[in-house]
């Protein structure tokens, strides 16, 4: 156990550049298992440490553990937390928890055990920790780590501190909002940048090779996320692959099934449940015009999941259209129900309609809101688009 603890004290020595999650404040530390779910390289391990540095710095009673180390191939987790409850242990983070086979039982088998320890672990978004593991339902709290909103990364570049916004408070006051960030900065010089490079951890670091490293997660979370944890044989990945070039290449648009299939040269349903399984990736988004994304029905259009995979993937299926509207979508979803619209492109919160275009786009009625690019100060129910970004 000695090794484990010497990096977990290297961890918490360490500098590094990274900026700090606001989802540390929304989780509810009283959970004795919390469960953290997000794409590769969107900033697990930092958020770990994080937690580590803000709440347990040279605490005894806490450790970190990567479940990669080959320790855990003869050491159960239950006995190890047996051992570190033992010696006084409160507070274990594990890094990785689906690469442990029979990780559910072992976290149930730790909570009945050691009723004064909190486990806090990281793991895939494909993971359905609470969906097919019922002895957690009721004892687990799970939370998503998704990429920098447009405001984090902005407080980034310009060493600014701007909150965060409900989307009630955006659509009641965005005027007065949008004028108190602009007397600091001009959010459209840093939009374009973010749109292409600040969505994922890696631009403080290797601004140069953004697009090998995030093909390099797109491709790990097709070949281990996607296909491991669905159990898939991985002899279908060129075939995860040929879909994804194909959603890239031509979203956001309305699938057509069979024609997909033809083209991938697989079946119908296998097409729907890549599509779920990339979905669950974070690595689309799809848009139901009632929200029932039942396993047999078709969406409405398909998105990639945020605006840096379509540079990644294929940036020859990119314009102003398609940006606005992923961006929207990316932004607004994480914390808001999108359906499609009769009225407008997107439905928010079965009560919003929103026509997301540019700078002269105009709401098509009363009920409507617009979400204009190239304005930095709305007007009634003329949003700026990159104000959306606030949201988280």
């Amino acid at each position: 156990m000695q090794s484990l603890v010497n990096i977990h004290n290297a961890l918490q020595e360490q500098s590094q550049n990274t900026i700090r999650r606001e989802l540390m404040d929304e989780i509810d530390w009283s959970h004795r298992i919390i469960g953290i779910k997000g794409f590769r390289g969107v900033g697990k391990t930092a958020l770990l440490i994080d937690i580590i540095k803000e709440k347990f710095l040279n605490d005894k009673s806490c450790l970190y553990v990567n479940l990669n180390n080959f320790y855990f191939t003869k050491r159960k987790i239950v006995s190890f937390a047996d051992e570190f409850y033992k010696t006084g242990g409160k507070t274990l983070i594990l890094e990785q928890i689906h690469k442990y086979p029979g990780w559910a039982a072992e976290l149930k088998s730790c909570y009945d055990n050691f009723p004064e320890l909190q486990i806090i672990f990281s793991a895939s978004p494909v993971l359905r920790v609470l969906e097919e593991n019922s002895e957690l339902k009721d004892i687990a709290k799970i939370y998503h780590l998704e990429g920098f909103s447009f405001r984090e990364y902005l407080n980034f570049q310009t060493n600014q501190n701007f909150r965060s916004y409900k989307l009630s408070e955006i659509l009641t006051n965005h005027v007065a909002i949008a004028r108190e960030i602009t007397q600091e900065v001009r959010p459209l010089a840093f939009f374009n940048d973010y749109l292409r490079t600040g969505y994922y951890p890696y631009f403080m670091d290797n601004k140069a090779f953004y697009s090998e490293t995030l093909l390099k997660h797109i491709n790990l979370a097709l070949e281990i996320d996607v296909t491991y944890l669905n159990q898939i044989d991985l002899q279908y990945l060129p075939k995860l692959r040929k879909l994804l070039q194909i959603i890239a290449s031509q979203a956001p648009f309305s699938p057509n099934v069979s024609k997909i299939s033809a083209d991938v040269q697989t079946s119908r349903a296998t097409i729907m449940n890549y599509l779920r399984y990339m979905k669950n990736a974070r690595i689309i988004n799809m848009l139901f015009s009632n929200g029932n994304e039942d396993e047999i029905k078709k969406p409405d259009l398909v998105y990639l999941h945020n605006t840096n995979l379509m540079y990644a993937i294929d940036d020859t299926n990119i314009n102003s259209k398609i940006l606005r509207k992923t961006f929207f979508y990316n932004q607004v979803g994480y914390k808001n129900q999108l359906k499609s619209s009769d009225k407008a492109d997107f439905m928010v919160n079965d009560q919003f309609h929103f026509i997301v275009g540019g700078k002269y786009t105009l709401p098509a009625e009363d009920v409507c809101f617009a979400a204009a690019d190239m304005i930095e100060i709305g007007k009634g129910n003329v949003i700026p688009l990159w104000l959306f970004g606030f949201l988280y």
